[in-house]
């Protein structure tokens, strides 16, 4: 196991600006860029909207991101050839507790901080959802993309009554545990049923109504297999993941879900949202590794967010091949807030714009992913934003370099193992 923390390299072709604006000039057959979507949760609350008082709309980024995408598909002349969103989407939830966990004998209790902040609000449905559509609408029928849900996704996040809240905040083991359930909000948007993914020729597959969903999508020469996970899935969800997985053999694989790795490169969940931990039919990231992604030699990476920062790890499967498994979570950057002259609470952020762009050059002997961090607010990569250290670091990463952290954000992957594994099964004749 490896555990990156360290200086990477450079990619081969320049600055990440460069890579981070991949237009028509970039695109060629042997590469590709998949977007990566993190956690937009703050561009869409509907605090963050001027409606509200807050100094500027925080969706207006959101649109803004999503028409950069858009605008840089392979079908607009670009080469960005899937995006892979990665849970919540939205910030709300609209019940105090789901009645499925209710039948099932939970109890919810009352979490004076918690509930403070993350009171059910009809403004869910009427400020929060519109406008994530409206950020997807600009995207549908251009490219295959997938949306997992996350917890904030989910119609209710309640506190659950054996773990409670502690009488005085220590720290966040202090705030119970939360846990989500009900996910009537998400697939009205993002069902499988949707106008998004109905009778999309790439959308291969979909479980619990598309909670969890299947694309594939062919580009630098090979197909792959695309498969989007719910929130700390299930035995359910894993099973029909592996059902996906043999009905595809060979094709390589990627997985998104929500929570996955901290920021320091372990797979913990958050000490206050741990399902597992609440609910045994759900699994905790571990859980995850060791029940699907190592023993399914496809599955070469997988992609998260949830925890608010930048981490990588690679290990080795069952097989002994390599799995790359990286997060990448921009929610608590506020930067534009300071600039626009709001005091923001601890924790609380915009995301500024940033997202990741993996660009897969399939080319050279061994393939390499070159991994940038873009904002389409400042329209630069972070090594090429003035401040980005100070803006940042001393909140998500302080105990990084300097230079240790920007790495974390602008790196490069080699595939050493993709052609042995690959080749024969995924190669586009």
């Amino acid at each position: 196991m490896k555990i990156f923390h360290a200086i990477a390299r450079r990619a081969v072709l320049g600055s990440a600006l460069a890579l981070a604006l991949a237009g028509p000039a970039f695109a060629k057959d042997d590469s590709f860029t998949i977007a990566v979507i993190p956690d937009t949760q703050n561009y869409m609350d509907y605090t963050h909207q001027s409606a509200e008082g807050f100094p500027f709309d925080a969706n207006a980024m959101f649109f803004e991101q999503m028409q950069y995408v858009a605008n840089n598909v392979e079908s607009a002349g670009g080469d960005i050839a899937f995006v892979t969103a990665l849970g919540d989407i939205w910030q709300h939830q609209t019940l105090e507790m789901d009645p499925g966990h209710a039948a099932r004998g939970f109890r919810r209790v009352p979490n004076p901080i918690m509930d403070s902040h993350f009171a059910p609000t009809p403004k869910v449905k009427t400020v929060e959802m519109p406008a994530a559509k409206k950020g997807y609408d600009l995207i549908a029928g251009k490219v295959p993309f997938s949306v997992v849900p996350g917890n904030h996704d989910y119609d209710a996040m309640w506190t659950d009554s054996n773990h409670p809240p502690a009488p005085v905040f220590r720290d966040m083991s202090s705030l119970g545990m939360l846990h989500p359930g009900g996910l009537t909000n998400f697939k009205s948007v993002f069902s499988d049923k949707s106008d998004y993914f109905r009778g999309k020729s790439w959308y291969v597959g979909a479980h619990d109504d598309g909670a969890d969903s299947a694309q594939i999508f062919t580009a630098g020469g090979y197909r792959f297999l695309h498969i989007g996970l719910q929130f700390d899935a299930p035995d359910a969800s894993l099973e029909w993941a592996a059902s996906v997985i043999a009905r595809y053999p060979g094709l390589p694989t990627i997985i998104s879900t929500h929570n996955y790795l901290d920021t320091q490169g372990r797979r913990l969940s958050n000490p206050a949202i741990d399902s597992h931990a609440v609910d045994s039919r759900d699994n905790n990231p571990e859980m995850v590794w060791d029940k699907l992604v190592s023993r399914h030699d496809q599955i070469f990476m997988v992609l998260c967010g949830h925890q608010h920062a930048q981490s990588m790890r690679t290990d080795a499967n069952r097989s002994g091949h390599k799995v790359y498994q990286i997060l990448s979570d921009y929610q608590a950057r506020g930067q534009t807030a300071k600039d626009a002259g709001r005091k923001l609470q601890q924790g609380e952020g915009i995301g500024d714009g940033w997202m990741r762009l993996m660009r897969f050059d399939m080319a050279p002997e061994t393939p390499v992913v070159h991994v940038s961090t873009y904002s389409t607010h400042y329209r630069k990569a972070s090594r090429d934003t003035a401040g980005y250290i100070g803006w940042y670091k001393a909140q998500e990463q302080p105990q990084l370099s300097d230079e240790a952290y920007l790495a974390g954000d602008d790196f490069r992957i080699d595939l050493t193992d993709f052609r042995a594994r690959f080749d024969k099964s995924a190669r586009v004749k």
